[in-house]
């Protein structure tokens, strides 16, 4: 049957290739309204949970009191796991947590993963580390309050990490993100993980 005759057209429902013989096919790919709406609801998705990280680690670093007194402020002496890991934490890592609540290794490393994550989701860029991280921090958020107060077990940082997997896997940083420009990058195709 010749390309004149045959009744299917060549084209894929498909709105990225998944391997790179798929992407060295030259056919024309549709997306559908669903898949778009899906790619655009995810990038929103990955955006405000960015905006979630970032804002954490802004009012944590200038105080601007919202969560953070100005007096608390981590520019001013003011220790962003301290209150938190000192008085909140409840349940059976408590003591664990008290033991280094406060500690300079602590609040940099919390607030190098706050900056890190939302600035990687706002981008769209790393998500793979972003989702690694995040979910980790959300896990060990997690197990400071446990049990949950509302559930035997499930709260909002077991669901955001979900999210941030979801993200990951989908490749959510292309759509108003930088993530497809990212993906290009020599460095990002010789190390996968870095996408």
């Amino acid at each position: 049957m010749t390309a004149a005759t045959d009744p299917k057209p060549a084209t894929s429902h498909r709105s990225t290739p998944e391997t790179p013989a798929a992407r060295s096919v030259t056919s024309t790919t549709t997306e559908t309204a669903s898949q778009k709406a899906t790619r655009y609801v995810l990038a929103g998705l990955r955006l405000a949970l960015g905006w979630v990280f970032l804002w954490a680690f802004l009012d944590k670093l200038f105080g601007l009191g919202h969560e953070t007194p100005s007096a608390n402020a981590w520019i001013d002496g003011g220790s962003p796991t301290k209150g938190f890991l000192g008085k909140a934490v409840s349940g059976p890592f408590e003591g664990f947590y008290h033991s280094f609540a406060g500690a300079a290794w602590a609040d940099a490393l919390f607030m190098i993963g706050l900056a890190g994550i939302g600035i990687a989701l706002l981008a769209g860029v790393g998500m793979r580390i972003a989702a690694v991280a995040g979910s980790l921090m959300l896990v060990l958020m997690w197990t400071a309050v446990l049990p949950p107060e509302n559930n035997p077990f499930m709260d909002d940082h077991l669901i955001y990490a979900g999210v941030l997997v979801v993200l990951a896997l989908t490749a959510a940083g292309n759509t108003l993100g930088l993530g497809g420009y990212w993906s290009r990058l020599p460095i990002v195709r010789r190390l996968p993980w870095l996408k």
